[in-house]
Order: structure tokens, then C-alpha cells, then sequence
């Protein structure tokens, strides 16, 4: 296994590390999970990065890397289901749709998906990534970047009216719709790759 492929793994790996010290009840490791995600995002980038310098993309990398990420962010979405079942109204107090519905539509595209492109790639098929993918990869992990930052830094200042503030935000309504419009653009993101590798098909068919 090369070096590329080893983050991707370690990624995996930091993964339930990340969810255990989020939902743990002390200040201190609740921010020390914002730092394990930050690292285990940034091994991301940097396998990435590595494998196009020097060359590693192999199969294998094409399969685990995507799938590394996929279970990163899903961790961070069963985070924040968990910790709105601790405390209710961390989402907002109201729901039109249940947050475990958004939360499980998240993560099934994202799970399922990958893992079918990956491989179909894995057999030389290529498929071009969607702008409506690209724009909901990065709203979500700007999301996820945003609360997970805003709970650490209030768990550090508890009582502070810095602290006040922010949980004055987090459980808004503004949270729910954010991750509402996520689950939305989700959705759309997965029948845009349904009708992109149908047309993919189509066209090998034909050549």
C-alpha cells in the first residue's frame, strides 16, 4: 500500500476517533475533535496532492480516497444527528421533515454512490465530477468546517456570552434549513450522476 492510499486509511480510521470525542461530555475533547477532523480533512487534500506529484494514482487509490471522504463527512453528519438527540433544538426546534430523514438521504447518496463510481471506475470507466456535485461537496464541508468550528469554541468559552451567542445561533432554524438545502442539492446531485452514467453507457454502447 503506498503512502497516498495509507491516509486514506488513516482517514478512515480517524473517522470514529473524530465521532467518540465529539460526543463526549467534556469541553476539552469536544474541541480536540474539531482538530481530528481538520487533520483527517487535510490528509485528504494532501494524498491527493501527493499522488498527482509523484505519480501513486492507482486502482486501489481511485476506490479508497473517495470512499475515505465519504466517511468522514457521514461521521460528522451522525455527529450532528447525535448531538440533536442529546440536546433537543440543536437544529432548530422546528422540523418539517425529520432531521434523520435529511440526515439518512445525506449519507446513503453519498455512501451508495461513491462506492458505484468507484468501481466503475476501477473497471476504466470515467465520469466527469458535475458542477451540482462540486457546489454540494463544498456547502457541505463548509458546513460541516462552520459547526463543528462555532461547538468547539463554545465549549472552550462555556458561559462566556461569546458562547451564549453562538448557541444562540446553532440552534436556530437557520441550521436546519442549511442542512435542508444540503439533503436537497444531495438529491439532485444523485439523479444528476444517475442520468450522467446512463448517458456514459449510452455513448460506450455506441463507440
Amino acid at each position: 500500500m503506498n503512502f497516498p492510499n495509507t491516509l486514506s486509511l488513516i482517514r478512515i480510521l480517524l473517522a470514529p476517533l473524530f465521532l467518540y470525542l465529539f460526543l463526549s461530555d467534556s469541553a476539552g475533547l469536544v474541541a480536540a475533535s474539531f482538530i481530528v477532523y481538520t487533520i483527517a480533512a487535510l490528509t485528504d487534500w494532501y494524498d491527493g496532492w501527493y499522488a498527482r506529484r509523484y505519480g501513486f494514482k492507482t486502482r486501489w487509490g481511485q476506490f479508497i480516497d473517495p470512499l475515505a471522504d465519504k466517511i468522514l463527512t457521514s461521521a460528522a453528519f451522525i455527529g450532528f444527528y447525535l448531538m440533536n438527540q442529546k440536546n433537543p433544538g440543536f437544529f432548530g426546534l422546528s422540523e418539517p421533515v425529520p432531521m434523520i430523514y435529511l440526515i439518512g438521504v445525506i449519507i446513503f447518496r453519498d455512501i451508495v454512490l461513491t462506492i458505484v463510481r468507484s468501481v466503475q471506475e476501477l473497471r476504466g470507466k470515467e465520469f466527469r465530477t458535475s458542477m451540482i456535485s462540486k457546489t454540494k461537496t463544498f456547502i457541505q464541508m463548509s458546513f460541516i468546517f462552520l459547526v463543528l468550528g462555532l461547538i468547539s469554541i463554545s465549549a472552550i468559552v462555556s458561559g462566556s456570552a461569546i458562547s451564549v451567542s453562538i448557541n444562540s445561533y446553532l440552534q436556530s432554524q437557520i441550521n436546519y434549513y442549511i442542512l435542508l438545502l444540503i439533503t436537497v442539492l444531495t438529491a439532485a446531485s444523485g439523479v444528476a450522476y444517475v442520468f450522467e452514467s446512463g448517458e456514459n453507457i449510452e455513448k460506450q454502447t455506441y463507440n
